[in-house]
């Protein structure tokens, strides 16, 4: 299922500002697609592969990120959104129902990742906002997700978008290194 953004008239939060080499461009946030698909889309499985290099690399000396796969399978995924920008993949995330019985009606939001060339263009944010409607239009009161605090720009996108800490849950309650959050719907 294809989203576009109807806009209307544009306002200066409407565009994004990429940066080429020297150059830059400001982006229509209308030439922005976000794909609803399942854990199986090609595009998504590949930006999750591109999450997890990138965790390697940022907290892979610090953390030891095995015990994290079991929480993160992507056939378990039913609710994933791919983000295009001009047909390139830009990023994608995913919510999953919450299955261990310690929060009622609550949905997990899993393996948001945008790329490096677009980090820091508002798309992570825009990205997790759309989750955060599907998980709406699906009955969710709730939305949980684990980070670190180590992921600084992950914890801004969330708290801005109205995420508050809370006790770790589920199988993270005896991983001190996690950072779990919530936000009501």
């Amino acid at each position: 299922e294809k989203l576009r953004h109807s806009l209307g008239r544009p306002s200066r939060s409407d565009f994004v500002q990429f940066q080429f080499s020297s150059h830059s461009r400001c982006l229509y946030m209308a030439d922005i697609e976000f794909i609803r698909c399942t854990g199986t889309n090609k595009d998504f499985i590949e930006n999750c592969q591109l999450l997890d290099m990138d965790l390697d690399r940022r907290v892979g000396r610090v953390i030891k990120r095995d015990k994290y796969k079991q929480y993160n399978q992507l056939d378990e995924i039913k609710e994933a959104v791919v983000v295009y920008v001009d047909g390139k993949v830009a990023g994608a995330g995913a919510i999953r129902e919450y299955q261990y019985g310690d929060i009622d009606n609550a949905t997990e939001l899993k393996r948001v990742f945008v790329r490096d060339e677009f980090q820091g263009k508002g798309i992570g944010t825009k990205l997790v906002l759309e989750l955060i409607e599907w998980a709406k239009e699906l009955g969710y009161r709730k939305m949980i997700l684990e980070t670190g605090e180590l992921l600084q720009e992950s914890c801004y996108v969330y708290r801005k978008v109205g995420f508050n800490k809370m006790d770790n849950y589920g199988p993270y309650v005896s991983m001190p290194e996690s950072l779990c959050m919530m936000k009501e719907l």
